[in-house]
């Protein structure tokens, strides 16, 4: 489905948070059912190109950024053509090499207009988005998590600093902290979220890209008064480092341990993962202490032979946010 393609009755106003591969299939989803889409993304990249950009020169992460505003290009050649401009990445053996394009395009052009917000604005309408990327805050942030599982006693937490180091840890994750503590919104992403028609979290990195939001009280108080339907979207498989083995009970539970005050609409979980009738009570409840009640829909992407990915398929999420978008009350459990 292409952006043209929207169906008769498309969502005014949707709002995506994240960071990642998860954010970005999840803009593309957005981008067909609704006439805006605005990203929410996280800022406490350290890793790869984003990294070197961030410690040279101070600025925020573009990464998370570059990416999100790759996945709202339009679906024909002009947007596949700077979809592919801003995920370049530079070969060779300098200094230059694993850069994006993107990366530098961001920077440099707030370094030009002063403001990371304004040259991502600039870059959506030089690019023909019909939505907004926007920095969940506007300082660069770093991410700690308590780990357990690192040292010879196996009750021991370690401090691991960093989102690359989070994301990839052998341990078990237990709590994730941002510095500065609290961190101040920025006032374009409060003021998405209130002006919202649907909210969704995840898929992604749990502990990297999704719970980094909820710790951030101003997006919170913003979650908790919008009117808008909050869907949180639930990976299909545990993701090797930082959520190996954790269930998708503990995945809501991880939520409302960093976030109590939390309501949540909607918890959406594909087929393909259902788990059994004893399993899905305990879902159940945990849903139901963010408030939320937990649909079943086909949502996963296959290979075209039969055989299941690690994705979600943006068409078949679309659909199902489509669904969700008007209420969930009367929702059956499964499809």
């Amino acid at each position: 489905m292409s952006t043209s393609d929207k169906p008769s009755k498309p969502i005014a106003n949707i709002v995506c948070l994240g960071g990642g591969h998860g954010l970005f299939n999840t803009l593309r989803s957005a981008r067909t059912i609704a006439d805006y889409v605005s990203a929410i993304v996280t800022v406490a990249d350290d890793g790869g190109s984003s990294g070197r950009i961030r410690r040279e020169l101070g600025s925020l992460p573009p990464g998370d950024l570059r990416m999100a505003l790759a996945a709202l290009t339009k679906d024909n050649e002009r947007g596949r053509m700077w979809e592919e401009v801003l995920q370049h990445r530079f070969g060779g053996s300098g200094a230059l090499k694993g850069h994006a394009l993107g990366n530098f395009l961001i920077t440099g052009v707030a370094q030009v207009m002063g403001s990371e917000m304004e040259a991502l604005d600039e870059i959506g309408r030089l690019l023909g988005i019909e939505g907004r990327v926007i920095p969940m805050s506007n300082e660069p942030l770093d991410l700690e998590a308590e780990v357990l599982g690192l040292e010879e006693d196996p009750r021991e937490v370690v401090a691991v600093r960093g989102q690359v180091a989070v994301a990839s840890t052998l341990g078990e994750v237990r709590r994730v902290k941002l510095y500065p503590d609290n961190p101040p919104a920025s006032k374009e992403a409060v003021e998405a979220i209130l002006n919202a028609d649907l909210v969704s979290m995840g898929p992604g990195s749990w502990f990297s890209s999704v719970i980094p939001h909820l710790l951030v009280p101003e997006i919170v108080d913003a979650l908790n008064q919008t009117k808008a339907v909050k869907a949180l979207v639930l990976n299909l498989v545990p993701e090797p480092g930082e959520t190996a083995g954790m269930s998708l009970e503990h995945h809501i539970h991880m939520v409302r341990q960093h976030c109590p005050s939390l309501h949540i609409d909607v918890v959406i979980v594909d087929l393909s993962t259902m788990p059994v009738a004893s399993a899905r009570h305990h879902l159940d409840r945990a849903a139901a202490a963010i408030g939320a009640k937990v649909i079943y829909r086909d949502v996963r992407e296959d290979d075209n032979r039969g055989r299941w990915t690690d994705r979600h398929n943006p068409k078949k999420l679309a659909a199902v946010l489509q669904e969700v978008s008007g209420g969930v009350k009367d929702l059956p459990e499964r499809e």
